[in-house]
């Protein structure tokens, strides 16, 4: 069995260009809560942790990184405007061996954590920031995976 977490990014201000939104002060709070929630998993200790290149995705995760002590790795595909599909396809390839932690954008998240869990491709999950969804499966395709968590600030 494998272990996927999906969270979407702490409260970001607004502001253009959308890529270099950054974190609130609150958001800063709701990513470092995340991080220590995700700290308390054992089975997500060898994991290994994607980020979405925009600003407040790389914040995220530098607080999830700082909580784990795992190494941030900017991932291309997973920004709010790519396709949940090829997406999808992309995490079937991906080996269950090592957990992996995905730190992104709605709706990307909702959809994906739906996709995964109930295979149909309109369901999703309502994710508040700073939001985790914990799936475990043997392979990550539509339908296959079960939500095991879901959590939102204050992560208790």
């Amino acid at each position: 069995m494998g272990w996927l977490a999906i969270v979407r990014h702490g409260e970001a201000a607004a502001g253009a260009p959308d890529a270099e939104r950054r974190l609130t002060r609150r958001g800063e709070v709701e990513a470092a809560s995340a991080g220590q929630w995700l700290a308390r998993r054992p089975e997500l200790a060898t994991a290994r942790l994607w980020a979405s290149p925009f600003t407040r995705a790389r914040q995220t995760a530098e607080a999830i990184a700082c909580a784990t002590r795992l190494t941030q790795e900017t991932a291309d595909g997973i920004t709010p405007d790519d396709d949940l599909e090829a997406l999808v396809e992309r995490l079937t390839a991906h080996e269950t061996t090592r957990p992996l932690i995905l730190v992104s954008h709605m709706p990307l998240v909702g959809g994906l954590a739906g996709r995964l869990v109930d295979g149909s491709p309109g369901a999703g999950l309502a994710f508040p920031t700073a939001g985790i969804a914990l799936l475990e499966a043997d392979v990550w395709a539509a339908g296959c995976a079960t939500l095991r968590a879901f959590v939102a600030p204050p992560h208790a």
